[in-house]
């Protein structure tokens, strides 16, 4: 086997060095090159921001420590043309200054809906912002998303990345305990964006982290209603009109949640109304094995994206209230324009005495892992 490290970082515009990793473990090629390049292109709150570009050689996936940020991923079609296929803006530094929809951002403390904007811990209770609604969202009004992160980069034969560490502390958003989260994003020689968090705290809390990629697999040209979805979930959690489980886990049987076998998306939401923004049951229990949570198709482009997860469920989201939003490249974003597979705990679990707990004590180990594997059908 050959193996080079280059180093290579752009800081602030300038050369200071490059990244280049090589290795032979793909089947296709006898060389697979390992890159990373990282440029400092902002400050928030004294903090340097970075722009990661990861490649290795077939596939790009662009990071940022702003808010454990997926910015780009960049992969090929059927006939090798690259594009991106993640809703995003221009540059890593617009997403400090104009509000999106949570495009590729890690979301915390606590993702998706609590409702009322409160939770009762051991006869506490915690009131939480209100930003969707009646209800709390994705970590509050300065939520994970919004935090600059310590990042470190990292590499070895397979696998090129960035660990991020942020300190959440005790009352942040309204949440008990110092919280230390960890989180790893890195891109594998087998075309795998791999997203792990680790997270401790001193007191007791809650904690259920994602990642809010919106995908399109079509790179963007229009909406994803062509997408083909296969999700191997038995069931799903129903919602009420404010988007609350409504504390019931119904069989998928006979409804339009039914993605057992594959279904055009198109076809699914003239059978729901609106779309889709609801939490896919993938275990009843949290345990550390991976499972195949989904795969989805593009017919058109040839991409196809089969995403692994250890964690319960997956928020399926199609962009329901997205419309007229000005993207990157000078592209509108509408309504279905991309979908969000949010893989994480069940929402507003601490309110649900049958959902799995969302609870993480002093001594134990948040653990979750996210896979997004990328391909090409011929």
């Amino acid at each position: 086997m050959k193996s080079n490290i280059v180093l290579y970082f752009l800081f602030a515009g300038c050369l200071v060095s490059a990244c280049s990793q090589k290795s032979t473990q793909e089947p296709m090629r006898e060389e697979i090159d390992l890159t990373i390049e990282a440029k400092q292109v902002a400050e928030h709150q004294g903090n340097p921001v970075f722009e990661y570009l990861l490649g290795n050689g077939t596939m790009q996936v662009e990071l940022s420590n702003y808010g454990g940020l997926v910015s780009k991923i960049i992969v090929p079609d059927k006939n090798g043309k690259l594009e991106n296929i993640a809703l995003t803006l221009d540059h890593v530094e617009d997403f400090l200054t104009k509000p999106n929809p949570f495009f590729g951002a890690t979301a915390g403390r606590v993702a998706n809906r609590i409702a009322n904007a409160e939770f009762r811990l051991d006869g506490t209770t915690y009131t939480l912002a209100k930003t969707n609604g009646n209800n709390h969202l994705h970590g509050g009004v300065e939520g994970f998303n919004k935090k600059v992160w310590t990042p470190e980069i990292y590499s070895n034969d397979s696998v090129v990345g960035v660990k991020m560490t942020y300190l959440s502390i005790d009352g942040e958003e309204g949440y008990p305990g110092n919280l230390e989260t960890t989180l790893w994003m890195e891109l594998t020689t087998d075309n795998t964006l791999r997203i792990r968090f680790e997270a401790i705290t001193d007191k007791k809390t809650i904690v259920n982290l994602t990642n809010h990629t919106y995908f399109n697999l079509g790179g963007m040209k229009r909406d994803v209603l062509d997408h083909e979805f296969q999700f191997w979930a038995d069931y799903y959690t129903p919602v009420d009109d404010e988007l609350i489980p409504t504390g019931e886990v119904k069989d998928v049987t006979g409804t339009p949640f039914d993605f057992r076998s594959p279904k055009i998306l198109g076809d699914q939401i003239a059978a729901n109304g609106e779309g889709f923004d609801h939490n896919m049951v993938m275990k009843l229990e949290k345990s550390p094995e991976m499972k195949h949570f989904v795969q989805v198709r593009h017919p058109e482009t040839g991409r196809i994206m089969d995403m692994y997860s250890d964690n319960t469920g997956v928020q399926f989201y199609t962009a329901n209230f997205i419309s007229n939003f000005p993207g990157a490249d000078g592209k509108t974003y509408d309504k279905h324009w991309g979908f969000c597979l949010e893989s994480q705990n069940w929402p507003d679990a601490i309110n649900h005495e049958n959902f799995p707990s969302p609870i993480l004590n002093p001594g134990e180990k948040y653990e979750h892992q996210i896979e997004y594997k990328f391909s090409v059908e011929k």
